[in-house]
């Protein structure tokens, strides 16, 4: 289907002797039709930007949506603006099927089309802007058809990763049989899911997935969604969030944890190799741009630390459908770890999480009580403290210099923590009874 809308793209291009780009409602890169001249102006930040990144930004969005161009069923003439990057003026062909907007194509005016007749009342449009508008109608038949699938696609695949063992087998293969009628997709091919924490799960009636190479499908899901686990259904431990009790920032988790000020987004992303997550850290990328993504820092951010807002985690490869689920809850339980902990995200392999792996199959419960005390509000400093110490390995110097404080102020904090704690940092096992629940409770 791709090639189709290149193919439009290319013939528009053609008969208004002007390059043409192709993008979504939401902004997001199809097609573009080749620059042939030798005026590289005519390649403003603007066009360059959609091309190179597969997407236009918030602003130059909301510049192009001031003229109208949502509501438009003619052409229309956008004039140019150097302060916001747009260096040519641009037609725009609002592309539609059945009264629905499904994306835009844009024609780079570098002055030969000022004349262009675009029609209105009274005055018929220029022939060739009537074929490209023929050509456009065409294209919004496609995406209409490419959503339709897409929200069917998301449907089966939502029901692969929700449904009891027992029903895995059929799900499985109807998810194939979609993905092979809609997508001419080739069984045994590796496949893994991305999943962005939190989502915007509100008013969400079709798939929410930009254009991009590899991503076959998406579906959103609640925050509290039960996934079947290996044991035949006690629910996706990941999908409470975390544990209960106070983060070292003196929040509660309540079951909330990463997803808690939101849905999670599972998208399913199809790999040109095993071995390779290129394609799956793209559409990881470019998913965390959407503005369903992100949300307010979770509540066992720490003081000094980024704004965890949204993140992403991918599962590991597999060439079987019915495996799914599995790389679900992986791929979603990492993106929990790189809300928690920055070092890891904004994207989080399953494979790289290290100890997180086992943090985040931990079933809900209440912070263990000599770590209890350290969560509260008023010893958010100290809890930070007594994690870089443990992060540092245990090195008093290492850890000084991370938190730009004396040896001797690291040493009292430390003091304070043994107290509250009653736990000796001199001893192994209590250190490692401390470190895994600070990390726990970040979670």
């Amino acid at each position: 289907m791709r090639s189709d809308y290149q193919q439009l793209v290319d013939e528009i291009s053609a008969a208004l002797g002007a390059p043409a780009t192709l993008e979504d409602r939401d902004f997001g890169l199809i097609a573009f039709g080749a620059h042939e001249g030798e005026d590289d102006e005519v390649m403003d930040p603007v066009r360059t930007r959609s091309i190179l990144q597969r997407r236009s930004s918030a602003a130059v969005r909301a510049w192009f949506e001031a003229f109208g161009i949502a509501r438009a069923t003619a052409p229309l003439r956008i004039p140019p603006d150097p302060a916001a990057g747009v260096f040519k003026g641009r037609i725009c062909l609002p592309v539609r099927h059945r009264g629905v907007v499904h994306g835009y194509v844009w024609l780079l005016d570098d002055g030969h089309l000022t004349d262009l007749e675009l029609g209105g009342p009274g005055a018929p449009p220029d022939p060739r802007i009537a074929q490209a508008m023929e050509s456009a109608a065409r294209i919004g038949a496609l995406l209409a058809d490419e959503a339709r699938a897409g929200s069917e696609l998301a449907g089966i695949l939502r029901e692969l990763l929700t449904c009891r063992p027992a029903g895995r087998a059929a799900a499985a293969a109807a998810l194939r049989d979609g993905l092979r009628d809609t997508l001419r997709f080739t069984p045994g091919a590796p496949l893994t899911v991305v999943a962005v924490l939190p989502w915007n799960t509100a008013d969400d009636d079709g798939p929410p997935l930009p254009n991009l190479p590899g991503l076959l499908a998406g579906c959103p899901m609640p925050a509290a969604c039960p996934a079947p686990g290996a044991d035949g259904g006690r629910g996706d431990r990941g999908g409470s969030g975390g544990l209960a009790g106070a983060g070292p920032g003196g929040g509660t988790g309540a079951g909330g944890g990463a997803d808690a000020d939101g849905g999670a987004l599972a998208a399913l992303v199809r790999l040109r190799e095993p071995g390779s997550l290129a394609p799956a850290r793209t559409a990881a990328g470019h998913l965390l741009r959407s503005p369903r993504a992100g949300g307010p820092p979770g509540p066992a951010a720490r003081a000094g630390d980024r704004p965890t807002g949204g993140a992403a985690g991918i599962g590991v490869p597999t060439r079987e459908p019915a495996d799914l689920p599995g790389v679900w809850r992986q791929a979603r339980d990492a993106a929990r770890a790189a809300r928690a902990e920055p070092r890891l995200g904004p994207v989080a392999e399953w494979d790289a999480l290290g100890a997180h792996r086992l943090l985040t199959a931990l079933p809900p419960a209440a912070p263990d009580p000599a770590v209890g005390p350290l969560l509260a509000p008023a010893h958010a400093e100290l809890a930070r403290t007594a994690e870089a110490f443990l992060d540092c390995a245990g090195q008093a110097g290492r850890t000084a210099r991370h938190l730009g404080i004396h040896r001797q102020t690291l040493y009292y904090r430390l003091g304070r923590v043994e107290q509250l704690t009653g736990l000796d940092l001199d001893e192994g096992a209590d250190r490692l009874l401390l470190h895994m629940g600070l990390k726990a409770a970040r979670l």
